[in-house]
């Protein structure tokens, strides 16, 4: 009886046992799977409260678009470099000697005759590898009278001033910039100027975010947050080619705005839309011949020429040739000459006055050996 007992006694202890330990398992996996599930939810509702950026769904856009030109059209201050590596930058000319230093972010303009000194802390870069600053004084702004280049990697005139020979030392500092194109530097560099509203230039953003060319991005974005996606930002695909010029001529400036201006001579080949305007290829409607059907703004510019040749070819070749001989459309020329490096020969490189930046001419032609800038 007694082993029977004890056996009976052992066997419900045993039993006792397992069910607790069932019981500490069972327990235990809930929690453990608790705990599991906690984070999920906490992050799904985290993703959920995310705001929605222009990244969320065009992610491989918007990081090619980090590293091209328009983004960094405008450098921000404390983080340029350009004059991070070239901290001490002098020059004299015309009886002044300019130099811009700089020193844990900062940098410092000054223009001396070597009786009276000017000196500004420099808050806005414009432009990227070649840089001109517009400065303040007095509560006026001012664009610098000298740039940095990157060809010779150091200070010359800037485009455009060539001609003004200064008279006093504020003059010799930088031109006088008057409010409409003071505001026209910081729109077309910068993001975050409102149409009818006073410049602010500490509030513009440097570069030029998504909103700048697409219109509508905000909102689109702010609806996307909602899961409405029923509005979307005119696609700039659809355009033909005179509205793309019109629209990139805004800042690139267009025919009109340098007939309106009467700008002339090689300082104004970097104005690209208005040098595609005069070449006799360039009809308005065909897409082939627009801004877009060479340069995608969100990349960078590609420098090879053998990258431009199928889009030469696109309207020149003998494939091209062929089609538009069935149509109404006027028959393109093949080149005689050759089929590869197009642009060497027919969008020739051009320098600035000073010759210290080049640019390529837009105004497509047979370029004729020792002919004038036309």
């Amino acid at each position: 009886m007694r082993s029977v007992s004890g056996w009976s006694a052992f066997s419900l202890k045993s039993s006792a046992l397992r069910l607790t330990v069932c019981a500490c398992a069972a327990l235990a996996v809930v929690l453990f799977v608790s705990a599991r599930r906690a984070p999920v939810s906490a992050q799904r509702t985290k993703a959920a409260d995310a705001p929605v950026t222009c990244a969320t769904c065009h992610a491989g856009v918007v990081n090619e678009y980090a590293h091209a030109p328009m983004r960094h059209a405008m450098e921000p201050e404390g983080a340029n470099p350009a004059l991070d590596t070239h901290p001490d930058l002098r020059l004299t000319q015309n009886g002044y000697s300019y130099s811009v230093q700089t020193r844990d972010g900062k940098s410092m303009y000054t223009v001396t005759d070597g009786k009276e000194t000017i000196t500004l802390p420099m808050h806005w870069f414009f432009g990227t590898h070649s840089q001109t600053w517009v400065l303040e004084k007095d509560g006026k702004y001012y664009e610098s009278m000298v740039s940095y280049f990157y060809r010779p990697q150091a200070l010359a005139t800037t485009p455009g001033d060539q001609k003004i020979m200064p008279h006093t030392l504020t003059e010799a500092m930088g031109r006088a910039l008057p409010i409409w194109e003071t505001r026209e530097c910081f729109d077309c560099h910068g993001s975050g100027v409102k149409a009818g509203e006073a410049l602010v230039p500490e509030n513009v953003k440097p570069g030029l975010d998504c909103e700048h060319c697409h219109a509508g991005a905000e909102q689109h974005m702010a609806d996307a947050q909602k899961g409405d996606f029923k509005a979307l930002p005119v696609s700039l695909k659809r355009l033909d080619a005179e509205s793309v010029s019109t629209f990139c001529g805004q800042c690139h400036r267009s025919f009109d705005a340098v007939l309106r201006n009467g700008w002339h001579g090689p300082a104004f080949v970097r104005f690209s839309p208005y040098r595609l305007a005069l070449s006799r290829c360039f009809s308005g409607n065909d897409p082939r011949i627009s801004c877009l059907a060479c340069h995608d703004p969100h990349r960078t510019v590609s420098h090879d020429p053998a990258y431009y040749d199928a889009k030469c070819l696109a309207c020149h070749g003998e494939q091209a040739h062929r089609v538009a001989a069935a149509t109404p459309m006027a028959v393109p020329k093949t080149c005689p000459v050759a089929r590869k490096n197009c642009v060497s020969c027919h969008m020739p490189k051009v320098d600035l006055p000073g010759g210290n930046q080049q640019f390529t001419d837009h105004f497509i032609r047979v370029v004729k050996s020792g002919e004038a800038y036309p």
